[in-house]
């Protein structure tokens, strides 16, 4: 059933709610075990939690489900979201719960007001099935999460609970954040639906930042129709314009860039464009992003620089309970002056102008790529290489992940569709 469809019966009655979080509760019984996507509500974090840490979940559950229920008790009087349950990665403050951020900090110094983004969802009927496995603040220390297609595979991150575990069944939304991949790539390895709108569009209010400059709110579904309906909630100034007659024109990122894909992955994406012609799809191949390299020096000297600023206090006082991979970020951002700094900020407008320079010079609605490099990778020490999301998250673009297939071994591949600033 897909969300919208969900929403209806929903709201309807014509599945009962009660009756639906029970099937929720075999469906997480099921696979939550192998796949650890959320934190589990004792607070307890490691690496595979005893399973009485999710006791708490389903009761809480049904008692604001019951809630919901005694407040709209008339099926026409229900909001939009009535009883959708969802996950919040765990950098999002919830009221009700604890943010632990993925690290290993004292709890209390990192909480804070409920998440914008949180509030609108709650106010419009949906409920928190709970909070999602995040790597260390965002970075790159993962976390218990694995691949919902193969245990032994990254989900990868920084937003792994989110999409595994919408690409598990476990939830039908999840929220997420992108700061270099954390959407887009872990929606491709997860097999699911990945959006992050343009710069701004949702609010961070609420949320804690990796880096101020490059953080975009995002989230995951099982379908594109669902992240439809859910952007329209949660983007400011979101307007619905009808689908055009006219099959939109799409350009191919020819260059350096492009060339960072591994074999298999660039080879299932050049499959994708045949298809995409085959299916009546104008694509154009456009030489772009010629300084690539600088894009990515540039980006990751801004991600660095403000994380380190970001972390100072915290940082000093508990060092030592940083995962290794973060505090060499952060240390390496305390090299960077405020002048490196607000270089790479203005270096992100001038790749802005350059990509959307080609789209009105080629005739572009639509630059395609692929998601990732290639499908997930072996092993959990690692949540892969994110950089075919790079250039357009330092460029605030909105990007859209779309699953697009599996390879030989039964793991998803995805293409990444990337508009104007919107």
């Amino acid at each position: 059933m897909n969300l919208q469809s969900l929403l209806s019966t929903l709201r309807s009655g014509e599945l009962d709610l009660l009756d639906y979080i029970d099937q929720l509760e075999a469906r997480f019984n099921e696979r939550e075990p192998d796949v650890l996507a959320f934190v589990p509500e004792n607070g307890y974090f490691g690496k595979r939690p005893p399973v009485a840490a999710q006791h708490k979940r389903f009761p809480r559950l049904r008692r604001q489900a019951q809630q919901i229920l005694e407040q709209y008790p008339d099926p026409d009087t229900r909001p939009p979201l009535f009883g959708l349950p969802i996950g919040v990665k765990d950098i999002f403050h919830v009221d009700g719960f604890v943010t632990q951020a993925g690290s290993q900090l004292p709890a209390e110094i990192l909480q804070g007001d409920e998440a914008k983004s949180v509030t609108i969802l709650r106010q419009a009927g949906a409920l928190i099935l709970g909070k999602t496995v995040t790597t260390e603040f965002a970075y790159f220390a993962p976390g218990p999460t694995r691949n919902p297609h193969n245990p032994q595979h990254t989900p990868g991150g920084s937003s792994s609970g989110s999409a595994a575990a919408v690409g598990a069944g476990l939830c039908p939304f999840a929220f997420g954040t992108q700061t270099i991949g954390s959407i887009n790539r872990p929606a491709a390895f997860c097999g699911v639906v990945g959006y992050k709108p343009s710069y701004g569009r949702i609010s961070p209010n609420g949320v804690i930042p990796l880096s101020r400059s490059l953080d975009h709110i995002g989230f995951f579904t099982q379908d594109a129709t669902g992240a439809e309906l859910m952007a329209a909630h949660l983007c400011q100034n979101w307007q619905n314009i009808a689908p055009s007659d006219k099959k939109p024109v799409l350009g191919i990122p020819d260059g350096s860039y492009l060339e960072r894909a591994e074999p298999e992955g660039l080879a299932h994406f050049r499959a994708d464009c045949e298809r995409l012609k085959a299916a009546g799809f104008e694509i154009k191949t456009v030489n772009a992003m010629p300084d690539f390299d600088e894009i990515q020096r540039q980006h990751l000297v801004l991600m660095a620089a403000e994380t380190a600023r970001f972390h100072a206090q915290w940082f000093r006082d508990y060092e030592s309970r940083y995962h290794a991979k973060t505090a060499e970020l952060i240390r390496k951002g305390q090299t960077h002056t405020d002048e490196e700094i607000k270089a790479a900020q203005a270096y992100k407008a001038i790749v802005k102008e350059h990509l959307t320079t080609l789209m009105d010079e080629h005739g572009l609605d639509l630059w395609i790529s692929p998601s990732a490099t290639g499908p997930a990778p072996r092993g959990l020490d690692s949540t892969g290489d994110p950089i075919m999301n790079l250039p357009w998250t330092n460029a605030g673009l909105p990007t859209l992940t779309i699953p697009t297939g599996f390879n030989e071994a039964g793991l998803p591949l995805a293409l990444q569709l990337t508009g104007r600033w919107q």
